[in-house]
C-alpha cells in the first residue's frame, strides 16, 4: 500500500492499493519536490465521483502508468471536499489552460506548485504519453515551462477578481440582470434550456424571492414548474427520498446518481420556502421523504452528517456500475406491482418516456396525479394511497440490493447547510423532529468542531476533527445559527455568530479588497490568494458572509458590520455579467432595498406567534423577539410585562408597536 493508507478519507483510502506512489497533500511532501526538483502530479477528485472510479481504474491501477508516474513525478492524490483551497487554485489553472473545468482533475507543476499542465479526464495511453512529453520538455527545455508558468501564474492569480468599486448600486439593476436571465429559462421542464442540468437552488430561491415581492406571477410559475419538474424527475429519488447531482439530459430523468450533503440541504430550504409559499403537496412530500432519507442514511450517533453516497454499486454481475441501485427492469416491476402494473406504468413512465438505457428504467412522472385518476376513474385519495404503497413495495425490493458506497467525513459547511434545511424544513412543517436533529447538529459543531482558540476545522472523521476550516465553514455555519435564533429565539446562537463573524473579520478579511480570503492568514499559502466570489451549486462564502453581517448589524445595532455588507455588495453587483452565478449576491442585495424590513415580537406570547410567522413566506424580514428583558441591541426596552408587542421596522425606523399581528400582517401587505 502506498502512503495514502495513512488517511482518512474515504477517496484518498480508495487509492491506496494503487501501484502509484500517491503521497498527500502536506508541506513534507511538497518539500520533496523542491528538493528532488521533480514535477510534481496533483490529481484532485472525490469519493462520489463516477469518473475519478473509471480514471483510477483505467490507470491508477495500471503497474505501466504507475511506472511512468513513479519515475518522474512527484504523485499527490487530493480529496477536493477536504482541501477545497487547493481545489480552486488548479481549477483556475486547468479553466484557463482548457476553458473548461471538472473532476478527476489533474495537474502537473514545477517543484514550486505552479502549474504548468492541465485537464480532467484521459484515456490511459493518452496519459501516458501526456506525461512522458512532460518529462521530456522539462529536462530538455525547462526555461520554458518556468516562463509559462509564470504567464499562467499571473492568470490563477487575477482570475475570478473584480474591478474595485466603490460606487453605490441602484437595486432597479435587478430587473435588467432579469431580463436578461429569462432567455435561458426552459418552459418545458424548468431549470435551464441546456443538459447536463443543475438544480442551482439559490437560482431558484432568488427568484422565488423577487417573483414574489414584485408580484411578479410570471417569475412564480417558472419556479413552481422547476420544482415541480425535478420533484417528478429521475434526479428526485422517489422510493428513498433525497435528490442526485444532476440530470444528464433536459428533463431531469436520468441523473449522475451520486446523493450530495450540500445539494440535499439547499433543497430541502428551497423546497420549504415554497411550501411556505404555495402550500403545495407535493413540496411537503419532498421535504418529508429527503429529511427521513437524511436521517436514515447520514445522520450519526454524535449528531453530524455524512458527506454523500456513491454514484456507483455493485449489479446483478458484482461488477460496479453507476445507478445499478436504483434502476430497475420492467420485468422485475412486474413481478413486483402485479395487479396494479398498467396504472403503476402510466404513473411513472415505464414507456419510451422513462427508459434509459439497456431495458433500465428510471421512474419519472410527467402528468400530476389528479390528470391520471380523472382518466383513469380513480379517486386521488386512492392513487395517493396505491403510489405510497407501490414505493414502499420496491424500497423493501431495493434495499436488498448491494447498496451504494457511504462517503463517511463529516465537513463542516456541508453539515451547516443540512442544519439550515432541517430549520427550514421545521419551520415550514412544524414537525419538531427537525428542529431536535437541527439543534443536535448545532451542539456538535459547538463541541466537536469549534476549538478554544476560536477557530473551527473543517473535517470531522473517526471522532476527530481535522484541518483548520476555511470560510466556506464560518459562513454556512454562521448563517445556520442565524436560522436557528430564528426558530427559536435562543441568543446563545447569535452569541456564537457574533464570535465566529470576528473570528474571520481578524484571520479571513482582506480590507484592500473589501472582500473574504478563502484560506485563514493562519494556514500555509498556496500559490495564489483565493477569494471566492461567484455562486455556484453552493453559494460564494463571500455571498453569504454578505448576508450574514447584514442580519447581525441588525441584532447587534453594528454599523462596521453593516458598512462591510454594503461594501461587499456594492463591489459585486455592478459587475455581474451572467447573474445565474451570482445569484445569492442578488440576494444579499435585496437587503438594501425598499424591501427589506425586520420585526420585532416581545413578550411571553412571542414563540407562539413566532411559530406561525415562520409558516409563512416573510423571507425579506430580519425576525427577532424574546419572551422576556433582553440585552440583544436591537431588542433593548422593547419588552412589557402582561402583553406581546410587535415593533416592525425598515431603515432604522419602527412603527408604533402593536398588539394584533393581524395589524401587522396588513402592515406586511400580506
Amino acid at each position: 500500500m502506498n502512503e495514502l493508507k495513512l488517511e482518512t478519507s474515504p477517496y484518498l483510502l480508495q487509492h491506496a492499493n494503487n501501484p502509484v506512489h500517491w503521497k498527500a497533500w502536506k508541506p513534507e511532501t511538497l518539500s520533496i519536490a523542491k528538493e528532488k526538483q521533480q514535477l510534481i502530479l496533483i490529481s484532485i477528485g472525490y469519493s462520489a465521483c463516477h469518473w475519478c472510479h473509471v480514471m483510477e481504474h483505467e490507470s491508477f491501477e495500471s503497474e505501466e502508468v504507475a511506472n511512468t508516474m513513479n519515475q518522474h513525478f512527484v504523485n499527490i492524490k487530493v480529496d477536493r471536499e477536504e482541501r477545497p483551497d487547493v481545489d480552486a487554485i488548479y481549477m483556475k489553472a486547468v479553466q484557463l489552460m482548457t476553458g473548461r473545468g471538472g473532476w478527476p482533475l489533474n495537474v502537473v507543476c514545477l517543484p514550486d506548485g505552479k502549474p504548468v499542465w492541465g485537464g480532467t479526464y484521459f484515456r490511459k495511453n493518452d496519459w501516458i504519453n501526456t506525461l512522458e512529453q512532460l518529462q521530456e520538455l522539462y529536462q530538455s527545455n525547462p526555461e520554458k515551462m518556468i516562463e509559462y508558468a509564470e504567464k499562467l501564474h499571473e492568470g490563477i492569480e487575477t482570475l475570478g477578481l473584480i474591478e474595485e468599486k466603490t460606487s453605490e448600486f441602484d437595486i432597479a439593476v435587478l430587473n435588467d440582470y432579469l431580463e436578461k436571465w429569462q432567455k435561458s429559462f426552459d418552459w418545458e421542464f424548468g431549470g435551464y434550456t441546456r443538459a447536463p442540468k443543475f438544480m442551482m437552488p439559490t437560482n431558484y430561491q432568488f427568484l422565488m424571492q423577487h417573483g414574489y415581492l414584485t408580484k411578479n406571477k410570471k417569475l412564480l410559475e417558472y419556479v413552481d414548474l422547476t420544482l415541480t419538474k425535478m420533484a417528478f424527475g429521475g434526479i428526485f429519488d422517489t422510493v428513498d427520498g433525497g435528490f442526485s447531482r444532476y440530470s444528464v439530459d433536459i428533463k431531469w430523468h436520468v441523473p449522475h446518481f451520486e446523493k450530495m450533503a450540500y445539494d440535499n440541504g439547499q433543497l430541502l430550504s428551497l423546497y420549504a420556502n415554497a411550501y411556505k409559499l404555495t402550500k403545495n403537496e407535493l413540496y411537503k412530500e419532498i421535504i418529508e421523504k429527503t429529511t427521513t432519507f437524511i436521517e436514515k442514511e447520514w445522520l450519526t450517533d454524535e449528531g453530524a452528517f455524512f458527506s454523500a453516497l456513491d454514484a456507483d454499486s455493485l449489479n446483478t454481475e458484482n461488477q460496479l456500475e453507476e445507478g445499478a441501485f436504483y434502476v430497475w427492469r420492467k420485468e422485475e416491476l412486474k413481478n413486483i406491482i402485479q395487479d396494479d402494473f398498467e396504472l403503476f406504468s402510466e404513473v411513472f413512465n415505464i414507456n419510451e418516456f422513462g427508459h434509459w438505457e439497456h431495458g433500465n428504467y428510471v421512474l419519472i412522472q410527467n402528468k400530476t396525479l389528479e390528470e391520471i385518476s380523472k382518466k383513469n376513474v380513480v379517486s386521488i385519495e386512492e392513487l395517493l394511497l396505491k403510489k405510497k404503497k407501490w414505493e414502499q413495495l420496491l424500497y423493501k425490493t431495493r434495499e436488498k440490493r448491494p447498496k451504494p458506497r457511504l462517503d463517511d467525513k463529516c465537513i463542516t459547511s456541508w453539515n451547516a447547510i443540512l442544519l439550515s434545511g432541517f430549520v427550514d424544513s421545521y419551520k415550514a412543517l412544524g414537525n419538531e423532529n427537525h428542529l431536535k436533529i437541527a439543534l443536535r447538529n448545532a451542539d456538535f459543531i459547538v463541541n466537536k468542531i469549534w476549538f478554544p482558540e476560536g477557530n473551527l476545522m473543517h473535517i470531522y472523521k473517526n471522532r476527530n476533527a481535522t484541518i483548520n476550516g476555511f470560510l466556506e465553514d464560518y459562513a454556512f455555519v454562521i448563517n445556520a445559527f442565524i436560522a436557528l435564533y430564528e426558530a427559536t429565539f435562543d441568543e446563545k446562537w447569535l452569541i456564537h455568530c457574533k464570535n465566529l463573524t470576528n473570528y474571520c473579520l481578524d484571520h479571513f478579511y482582506d480590507a484592500k479588497k473589501q472582500l473574504f480570503r478563502f484560506t485563514s492568514d493562519l494556514d500555509d499559502a498556496l500559490i495564489a490568494t483565493h477569494f471566492e466570489i461567484e455562486d455556484n451549486v453552493i453559494p460564494a462564502s463571500n455571498s453569504v458572509m454578505a448576508g450574514n453581517l447584514f442580519k447581525l448589524s441588525v441584532y447587534f445595532e453594528n454599523s462596521h458590520y453593516e458598512e462591510t455588507s454594503k461594501n461587499m455588495v456594492s463591489q459585486i453587483i455592478p459587475s455581474i455579467d451572467y447573474p445565474s452565478a451570482f445569484s445569492n449576491w442578488l440576494i444579499a442585495a435585496l437587503h438594501f432595498s425598499d424591501y427589506q424590513k425586520e420585526l420585532a415580537i416581545c413578550g411571553e406570547e412571542s414563540l407562539v406567534h413566532l411559530k406561525k410567522i415562520n409558516q409563512n413566506y416573510f423571507l425579506s424580514i430580519v425576525l427577532s423577539g424574546s419572551t422576556k428583558k433582553s440585552g440583544l441591541p436591537f431588542l433593548q426596552n422593547r419588552f412589557t410585562e402582561n402583553e406581546t408587542l410587535f415593533y416592525l421596522c425598515q431603515n432604522k425606523m419602527c412603527l408604533a408597536p402593536k398588539s394584533n399581528i393581524l395589524d401587522v400582517y396588513k402592515d406586511l401587505n400580506f
